[in-house]
């Protein structure tokens, strides 16, 4: 007597990736925060390099906000936490497919 293998459904690509959306760290642009300070946290926080930290302070004083980390929402509320302990408007949200710099 044989056995037949059984045939496991996989779920689609598109599926794991709405189950599995990673969160994102969003810094706002304010009118109080220099943008020296913005980059120093940005080095200092994250430990990018002063381009990509100069990069990032740009897209939040041009653009109005920059996505400045990505992963799990702990790590986001984390960061976001961070953020606001050195004084700058952060918010997390899921991600739309745009990362850090």
């Amino acid at each position: 007597m044989s056995v037949a293998p059984v045939e496991v459904e996989q779920p689609e690509t598109e599926d794991l990736r709405r189950t599995d959306v990673p969160w994102v760290t969003i810094v706002w642009n304010d009118p109080i925060n220099l943008m020296s300070y913005v980059t120093y946290v940005f080095q200092t926080y994250f430990g990018y390099s002063k381009k990509k930290a100069t990069k990032l302070m740009m897209d939040v004083h041009k653009e109005g906000r920059a996505v400045v980390s990505a992963g799990s929402r702990e790590e986001m509320e984390r960061d976001v936490g961070a953020m606001h302990g050195f004084g700058l408007w952060a918010t997390l949200q899921k991600d739309n497919g745009s990362g850090p710099g």
